[in-house]
């Protein structure tokens, strides 16, 4: 009975916000809350809630103090380079633009956290495709799955997830793994071409007209300074289907200029004379975070903290800094908060466990010499509708001893089990994906509709690498 609730609860809940019935943290925290109660164990609700929440508060915490420091980093100037080289590569072309989301967003997965790795993104990429009123579920879903893919690193949790509950070196799971991840990452930025090519021909070609600004408002990112200096001016190339200035250009100047502002190379929060030490402290405090010298939440908290400080001395600046960046915090702390209340049921009525126990049980024992493959293929679905920690330290080991019976290495078995992360990266009990689409603004329940299958596909992809090159 268990079984049946907890799966029916999951589907519920994916039901009503793709369908846009209920908002993410009313069916996050309603729903669960209901099936509590259907499983007759409402009189637990609080303590399973409770727990839920001490569970994620330091996720909360790290999720708030980063989003201040980001957002301040942001502020002063830090990105604006990163963006203008997006720029020279993008050119205003769609699929460019498409494509250099993927390539930042795994660059940046490199520091190991899906938070950080989505705020830069969307910092950087988000004015782009409001300018050009590119699809911005195409943004979030192919960020998602890219970072799903770097999210594979050992210090990015799965792989060291899985080394810890199986007792093998994360090393031996991850290295050998390289070229299949590598297919996998290529094939997210061939998904990008392809999404890119779709906004193109739904936009028209567009390019970069590197000319004297005679329009200020179709400035994408200043390139010089002062009145009549140089800039990128948006139009439209010869092939589109009209002329004049691009969509989104001067005739909609006022259609998104708030998003815009936040690249105005010449905005008050600017702090030239102060890059180098922003720099030197983000690099350091990633460096901190990969080393884990200190835990994630109290780094960023000292962060944000040393950051306002240098940066704006005067309690005013302060203030006011905080407060333009008070929405984001609250959306998603709001929404880890919420995520508590459904993991906490999930979790302490008995229903991942039992959810886990019938899948493994379901798999007929003429699979047991395929045990890695079905690990792999398991992954998806339940790295999905699971924690990692749920998937790694409750269902993995259970996989792997029905391998070793019949001869399969846990090594093996370990390597397939972070296959679906690509996936797991759009999970709604993933606090970082509310991070995405929170500073997208897009809706939670359109981002997964968009980006499930392509993430399965690219999970399949590195599964059908990895089974190809002999690594799994």
């Amino acid at each position: 009975m268990l079984t049946i609730l907890g799966f029916a609860m999951i589907a519920t809940f994916l039901v009503l916000i793709m369908m846009k019935k209920m908002s993410p943290i009313a069916a996050l925290v309603l729903i669960p809350a209901l099936f509590c109660v259907a499983v007759g164990q409402g009189a637990k609700l609080g303590d399973y809630v409770i727990e839920g929440v001490g569970t994620l508060a330091p996720t909360a915490a790290m999720l708030m103090f980063a989003i201040v420091y980001f957002g301040v980093m942001i502020d002063v100037g830090l990105f604006d380079p990163i963006v203008r080289g997006i720029l020279r590569f993008c050119k205003a072309d769609p699929m460019r633009i498409v494509i250099g989301t993927a390539l930042l967003a795994a660059v940046v997965s490199l520091d190991g956290d899906g938070s950080t790795t989505f705020m830069i993104t969307v910092s950087a990429m988000y004015p782009l495709y409001k300018r050009l009123k590119m699809s911005l579920v195409v943004m979030t879903g192919v960020a998602a799955t890219a970072n799903g893919v770097m999210n594979t690193l050992p210090w990015g949790g799965p792989t060291a997830r899985a080394a810890t509950a199986l007792k093998v070196d994360a090393a031996d799971i991850f290295v050998p793994m390289i070229p299949a991840l590598a297919v996998g990452l290529l094939a997210v930025v061939l998904l990008a071409c392809v999404l890119g090519r779709r906004e193109r021909k739904r936009l028209g070609m567009l390019t970069l007209d590197e000319a004297l600004v005679t329009e200020p408002e179709t400035v994408l990112v200043g390139a010089g300074g002062g009145a009549g200096g140089g800039g990128d001016r948006l139009t439209k190339s010869p092939k589109s289907s009209s002329s004049g200035t691009a969509t989104g250009g001067a005739g909609d100047a006022e259609d998104g200029d708030e998003e815009f502002k936040g690249l105005d190379p010449h905005r008050s929060t600017l702090r030239p004379k102060l890059y180098w030490f922003n720099a030197g402290l983000t690099v350091a405090l990633l460096a901190a975070m990969i080393l884990e010298l200190m835990p994630i939440p109290v780094l960023f908290l000292l962060g944000a903290a040393l950051a306002l400080t240098v940066n704006f001395p005067h309690m005013p600046d302060q203030r006011a800094r905080i407060a333009a960046h008070a929405d984001n915090v609250l959306n998603v702390s709001g929404m880890v908060f919420a995520a508590a209340v459904f993991t906490g049921v999930l979790t302490g009525t008995g229903m991942v466990e039992h959810m886990a126990d019938w899948l493994v049980g379901a798999i007929p024992d003429a699979m047991g010499p395929h045990m890695a493959i079905v690990t792999g293929v398991l992954s998806l679905p339940l790295t999905y509708f699971m924690s990692n920690d749920g998937f790694y330290f409750g269902v993995l080991p259970v996989l792997a001893e029905a391998g070793a019976a019949h001869g399969v290495s846990p090594l093996e078995v370990a390597r397939a089990s972070i296959v679906g992360q690509p996936l797991h990266m759009s999970s709604p009990l993933v606090p970082a994906v509310y991070v995405l689409v929170g500073m997208a603004k897009v809706e939670f329940g359109d981002h997964t509709r968009f980006t499930v299958k392509w993430a399965v596909l690219t999970s399949l992809v590195v599964l059908g690498a990895g089974i190809l090159f002999g690594i799994i």
